[in-house]
């Protein structure tokens, strides 16, 4: 909870100073924020803050420090202009689109996502900010690909994810209701192309550590790529942290955290803190709703609900001890187990103001 800004909101512990955050902070510490409900990433952010910041809006589109784009698993996320390429290069190494299943699927080859990268590209030179349709226009006049017209347009983005992942576009400022493509290397300046997997890993490696650690490889597969990665190039990614990662047992389990981590690990005591976290959380998807220690087995179902949808929870003592929801301008709570009274109305007040009118 402290490495996540939780203990208490905004302040800062280990290798960053103590005192007051920014948005921009939050989201490199969390190693990116799932931004596919676009309020549950601004409240994620809102609640790690101690004093209020100009935000996730001023970061994207004013600041130009963060970058909007699909990456893990497939989703929308946001992440550090001068980080995204990393955890994109990492993301690409899934190479979905080689299989005979994805390409039955979707009627789309290789080659077709080449030549579709490549118009892309062209599209969005100079600074282009294109809407979905127009870009899937552009395209298909381009490739000739009338067949993938509607995939193009989808708002699953199948087609446009792999772009996404090689570097070719992100999300630019939405038009109203609409939502925009740019070219990242004309949006953030001093952007580079995808690092060598070696490094990429590197960063990402450490930053999902320095967030969710300690965890094992599989942990790490799992919040990437939904355990898509080859086994054997997870192994290799974490072998090549080397010196920056710690071993320990965590209940019989062999875990990995940063080194420069462990003794400030070591030496926090546990926590009877009460928090509420916002939908998709990243406090939650970094561990994964399968883990029992924090989530019981038997609440599950309340937290990872039908069609993806991650319920937003109610923390005590660290461990997800209920969900919520606003409603008529407040904050329904539903507990698994009992919580103190007086905490819990004040983490009511606290979040009341941050949640959208």
């Amino acid at each position: 909870m402290r490495r996540q800004f939780l203990a208490p909101a905004g302040a800062a512990a280990g290798d960053v100073r103590v005192g007051d955050v920014t948005a921009r902070e939050v989201v490199r510490r969390l190693a990116g924020v799932q931004a596919q409900v676009a309020s549950s990433a601004e409240l994620a952010v809102a609640v790690r803050l101690r004093r209020p910041d100009p935000g996730v809006a001023h970061a994207l589109w004013e600041e130009r420090s963060l970058v909007k784009t699909w990456a893990m698993r497939g989703t929308l996320h946001l992440l550090p202009a001068d980080e995204a390429p990393a955890y994109l290069a990492l993301c690409a190494t899934i190479r979905n689109w080689e299989k005979g299943s994805w390409q039955k699927n979707f009627g789309a080859t290789p080659a077709d996502l080449e030549a579709i990268a490549e118009a892309a590209t062209t599209a969005l030179a100079g600074g282009a900010e294109l809407t979905r349709k127009e870009l899937s226009a552009a395209i298909v006049a381009e490739t000739g690909s009338a067949h993938l017209a509607e995939l193009l347009g989808s708002g699953w983005g199948v087609l446009l994810k792999p772009l996404a992942w090689w570097g070719v576009l992100c999300h630019g400022p939405s038009q109203g209701s609409r939502v925009t493509f740019a070219a990242p290397e004309h949006r953030f300046p001093g952007w580079t192309g995808p690092p060598p997997v070696e490094d990429a890993a590197r960063t990402v490696v450490r930053a999902f550590l320095g967030a969710h650690g300690p965890a094992t490889p599989d942990m790490f597969d799992n919040w990437l790529m939904r355990k898509g990665s080859r086994k054997k190039d997870v192994k290799s990614w974490f072998a090549g942290a080397g010196d920056d990662l710690a071993t320990i047992d965590v209940e019989g389990v062999q875990m990995h955290l940063l080194s420069g981590h462990l003794h400030e690990l070591l030496s926090t005591e546990p926590t009877g803190s009460v928090r509420l976290l916002g939908a998709f959380d990243q406090y939650v998807l970094g561990a994964g709703t399968s883990e029992t220690h924090l989530i019981p087995a038997e609440h599950r179902g309340e937290v990872s609900r039908k069609a993806g949808w991650i319920s937003p929870v109610l923390l005590h003592e660290g461990r997800v001890a209920g969900v919520w929801e606003p409603k008529d301008g407040d904050v329904v709570v539903t507990t698994f187990e009992d919580v103190p009274a007086a905490p819990l109305a004040a983490e009511i007040a606290r979040l009341r103001p941050l949640l959208p009118s």
